[in-house]
């Protein structure tokens, strides 16, 4: 559906005419796209600037200070057709391509999840246990995705060794092209089913794997346009949690740290599988930012 009508002067009778017949001032285009936009509440108007910024290359500050730069007719097109996906519920991200977490700027697209606010407590909490260990330099990430964790991690640590796998060659290659634009070369890709293709053990373990219940996922928005296969945890959500959990004991070194991304309801299954694998060991699920169980921890003796 085309929700946005085709913005040129004849929409905006009141407003001066510009010097074009086939361009607008940057602030008329800004006042047909937030009329529009104000129909869809559920995105923010700051999502429009963002837009603005991604197509003309220009930042936000320059944008503001120059509003009767005048839009090109291809400049137009291109901003209302992404302001029509927008609309729609395509991820902002997708259409501008690069995504920010922990500081970093992240290429994106479909073929990889949008990195979250919530997987930052991954990284928070594996950075504090490697700098509090600075003997322990060899980790894992299973299911690397766009690899913001492993590169959130690489950053921060650089004698850090990291063997990423992921199942996908697509999400492989977009995680290649982060790493080469931040010039890392400790971190290692192998395409694997979770451990399948690994022979050694870690220090340190990190995933984020599908964790939404099928039914439930069917629900959600998020399945209409990220990766279903980096979404859908089986049944109940706990399909690869379990295969990741009952396996990674093999994979882990002594007195070493398994952190894992789950659902918030899923937090007393996924204790009770934790025990059954690692006896003796320290095991917690610890609390994201809205107070909401997140993330796995397990230290083992």
């Amino acid at each position: 559906m085309n929700y946005l009508n085709a913005m040129n002067l004849t929409d905006y009778p009141s407003q001066k005419k510009s010097r074009s017949n086939t361009a607008i001032r940057i602030s008329d285009w800004l006042v047909g796209a937030k009329e529009n936009f104000l129909l869809f509440p559920p995105e923010p108007i700051s999502s429009i600037w963002i837009l603005l910024s991604h197509v003309l290359n220009k930042t936000k500050t320059w944008l503001t200070a120059n509003p009767d730069e005048l839009l090109s007719s291809s400049q137009i097109l291109q901003l209302n057709d992404l302001l029509n996906q927008l609309i729609s519920g395509v991820p902002l991200a997708y259409l501008i391509g690069h995504w920010s977490f922990f500081g970093l700027d992240f290429i994106i697209n479909p073929l990889v999840l949008i990195p979250r606010p919530e997987t930052e407590l991954l990284v928070e909490k594996a950075l504090a246990w490697l700098c509090t260990n600075p003997s322990r330099r060899s980790m894992a990430e299973v299911g690397i995705g766009s690899g913001c964790i492993s590169i959130s991690l690489s950053t921060q640590i650089p004698d850090l060794q990291i063997c990423a796998t992921d199942i996908s060659s697509a999400a492989l290659h977009v995680a290649r092209q982060n790493i080469n634009q931040y010039s890392l070369n400790k971190i290692f890709l192998v395409q694997s089913n979770l451990f399948d293709c690994i022979q050694k053990k870690f220090d340190l373990i990190c995933a984020n794997l599908p964790y939404i219940p099928s039914s439930t996922l069917e629900t959600l928005s998020v399945s209409q346009h990220e990766p279903i296969r980096a979404l859908d945890g089986g049944e109940d959500g706990l399909f690869f949690i379990k295969k990741f959990i009952s396996a990674a004991p093999n994979y882990l070194a002594d007195k070493s740290l398994l952190l894992m991304e789950i659902e918030s309801s899923q937090k007393e299954a996924v204790l009770d599988i934790a025990n059954k694998y690692f006896r003796n060991s320290s095991i917690q699920v610890i609390e994201d930012l809205a107070h909401l169980p997140r993330l796995l921890m397990v230290l083992t003796s």
